[in-house]
């Protein structure tokens, strides 16, 4: 019997118009377990042998929503967003929390395949064995807010009508894309409850390249079996039982912490897009937070003891009828610090309207910084603009935000995410400006410097991740801690669960084993499974294209930025040691059974069983070996 899966998967083609329900074979779940795992096995087997005439935006690409065995279990549920991303031209796993993993799972499914394009704007309507494309031409330029609103009364008043004998219904689950997807931004993203996002990767544009605005979906049966019932409770009491008992300060403050201590303790906050590091600037305190902003404290998702998020508005001033979450660490530096903007009021509105907009906010921030320092520097003027791009300045950055969304003006440029816009501004001011494009492979780097050395990234964080800039995905090989090594984070990303309550990585495989039954170790994912998905999206981003690939010789590697001298705070002066960045990446690839530049070899392959990945990574080899 299968534990923990429902073992059935939706699959839709939009332009066929097309529902099926696809089963997926036992062993490959076991060798994939789920969410980002699964989705690079999904991605290699359909569209692999054409990779690189894959256009992301295009109808040939898969959006996949994944869900993990251990997702509903575990506590806090998130589901996996991923398929080829229109930021890298690889794979990334992105994943968002919110009451709609665990809406598909009591639906009875583990996740969702969507395939083609559809004639015109359409959603998703998922109510157990029911299953609907629906118009959504009403609904089509909508903003997240609004979007929301109509789809939860729609929905509501549908489910009330068809199914009246099962009483009162609560909010269906529910993912969206805002303008910004619509308009196939590569910074937007996939939305849920207003304010959360799965930003890293872009799949907003994906989902608008579908003309797919939402997906909602109500289950009314209960998560799969499991096979060890009493473990698995016993496992979830001891994950409340730490957050509650002994995480206190994580659960008073949240990541929104960090928007004064990192900066101000560890000097790895982006500031003035990562001109500076280091700030002591009390107005930008957790503490103001809460006294100014914070209408709601400890909000979490289903089943979440942490509850680490808190509900911001602006009740009056300039800013008034703004309303976002947190914001988080990451949206705090992002969209706060990192355009120069140090008031809580301030940061919480240019939140809120990159929320409702449905850019990521960490993709987005970076390109808004990226454009702010080249305006500074009278690279772009007003006129490049049509806004005073000043740092500090909340409403300059909401327009250009506007801008980015609609694909307005510079916006259109600027849509296509920083590294993008680097190279075509570069060709139309006549001047390098990658130097001020703080990125890896296409993808915004996290809100965590590693100039200081005194943050969690390693050095060869973001230059050697398989996921880019994500800060959530950072490569390392200290296996004993989940945020420094890339082959624990896939575990949880596969699982599907939120790392923000795992508080001892043991955790993990004891809640596998009492889900699924199976006996998996912790030598068995690190050696065999998540090196073999580590190799997949490896050799996928490699392949990149159809528009931009990477030569691992060049772009493994830091931001320039990085390796200029920190101008300020306790760890002024200091900068990336070049030497110690390339002794490290040299011992990460020959660890991984990679080879000098990072590709791996037929040897690693073939004993991970992955002979047919190493046919197509030879033409990458011939290429690279003979230049």
């Amino acid at each position: 019997m299968l534990y923990g899966y429902n073992g059935k998967f939706i699959e839709v083609d939009l332009s066929n118009e097309k529902i099926s329900i696809e089963k997926i074979d036992e062993q490959i779940l076991r060798e994939y377990i789920g969410g980002r795992a699964l989705a690079s096995k999904i991605l290699w087997d359909r569209l692999g042998n054409k990779w690189e005439e894959v256009d992301p935006l295009g109808p040939e690409n898969l959006l996949l929503f994944l869900t993990g065995p251990l997702t509903g279990y575990f506590p806090g549920a998130r589901i996996c967003v991923s398929g080829k991303s229109p930021q890298s031209n690889g794979i990334v796993g992105s994943t968002v929390g919110g009451n709609f993993a665990m809406e598909l799972r009591c639906a009875g499914y583990d996740g969702i395949i969507v395939s083609g394009e559809a004639k015109k704007p359409v959603y998703l309507f998922i109510k157990d064995d029911f299953i609907e494309i629906k118009d959504a031409s009403h609904i089509w330029g909508k903003r997240g807010i609004d979007t929301i609103k109509i789809l939860i009364n729609e929905t509501l008043k549908d489910l009330s009508n068809k199914w009246s004998w099962k009483g009162l219904w609560k909010d269906p689950g529910i993912l969206y894309i805002g303008p910004a997807g619509e308009n196939k931004s590569r910074i937007a993203a996939v939305m849920s409850k207003w304010s959360h996002a799965a930003g890293y990767g872009g799949y907003g544009g994906v989902m608008g390249s579908k003309k797919l605005k939402a997906v909602v979906v109500k289950g009314s049966n209960s998560l799969p079996p499991v096979a060890n019932k009493e473990k698995v409770l016993s496992l979830i009491a001891e994950v409340c039982r730490v957050s509650i008992q002994e995480k206190d300060d994580w659960r008073r403050w949240g990541t929104g912490y960090g928007g004064y201590g990192v900066g101000a303790d560890t000097s790895s906050e982006p500031i003035r897009n990562w001109q500076e590091e280091w700030h002591d600037n009390k107005s930008f305190g957790v503490d103001k937070f809460e006294e100014r902003v914070w209408i709601k404290r400890y909000w979490g998702d289903d089943g979440c003891p942490t509850t680490c998020l808190k509900l911001s508005a602006i009740k009056d001033g300039e800013f008034k009828g703004a309303i976002t979450d947190n914001p988080d660490y990451e949206l705090q530096a992002y969209l706060g610090t990192n355009l120069g903007i140090f008031t809580p009021e301030g940061n919480v509105y240019v939140a809120s309207v990159v929320d409702d907009l449905g850019l990521c906010g960490i993709q987005g921030g970076n390109v808004l910084g990226f454009a702010a320092e080249l305006y500074q520097r009278g690279i772009l003027t007003k006129k490049d603009l049509g806004i005073e791009l000043e740092w500090g300045n909340p409403k300059a950055f909401a327009k250009l935000a506007e801008k980015i969304a609609y694909r307005k003006g510079i916006g259109n440029i600027l849509a296509e995410g920083t590294y993008r816009a680097a190279l075509k501004l570069s060709k139309r001011k006549k001047i390098d400006l990658m130097k001020y494009a703080v990125q890896s492979k296409g993808i915004a780097i996290g809100a965590h410097g590693i100039r200081s050395g005194l943050d969690y990234p390693p050095i060869i964080a973001y230059a050697c991740s398989v996921q880019g800039g994500d800060h959530t995905s950072v490569a390392g090989l200290i296996r004993e801690e989940l945020w420094k090594c890339e082959l624990s984070m896939l575990f949880a990303d596969s699982g599907v669960v939120c790392s923000f309550n795992v508080f001892k990585l043991d955790w993990l495989w004891d809640f596998l084993e009492a889900v699924t039954g199976w006996n998996i170790t912790k030598e068995e994912w690190y050696e065999k499974i998540a090196a073999r998905v580590l190799a997949i999206q490896r050799a996928l981003l490699l392949l990149g294209g159809p528009d931009i690939y990477w030569d691992p010789r060049i772009h493994d590697e830091n931001p320039e930025r990085f390796y200029e001298p920190l101008p300020s705070g306790p760890k002024k002066g200091k900068a990336t040691d070049k030497e110690d960045f390339l002794k490290t990446k040299s011992e990460y690839y020959k660890t991984l059974g990679w080879d000098e530049y990072g590709i791996p070899t037929s040897e690693t392959l073939n004993k991970l069983g992955l002979k047919d990945v190493d046919n197509v990574l030879q033409k990458i080899r011939n290429k690279i070996y003979s230049s």
